[in-house]
């Protein structure tokens, strides 16, 4: 099984490719994304990266509030989004 972790408060220079590098010396990342603005293409802040059970648990208990080009990260495992009517 894999856990998907909400990264926020990234600096805005920051992309996929950082977020897998810094995830990655915890364990295999499968998956890592940015999140962006449709309009302007700007980084909004904040990401997902996709890791097996351990290693994403292993990435919140040692990543969660380090510093990444000058921001302390936050890092939670991410909450599923329901997007069906009430």
């Amino acid at each position: 099984m894999s856990k998907r972790l909400h990264v926020g408060n990234l600096s805005y220079q920051v992309t996929k490719d950082d977020l897998a590098t810094l995830f990655g010396q915890i364990g295999e990342v499968l998956d890592a994304t940015v999140i962006t603005d449709r309009e302007s293409g700007r980084s909004r802040g904040f990401g997902f990266v996709e890791m097996d059970d351990t290693a994403a648990e292993k990435a919140i208990a040692q990543l969660d509030g380090q510093e990444m080009n000058g921001r302390a990260v936050t890092v939670t495992e991410a909450r599923a989004v329901s997007r069906g009517g009430r």
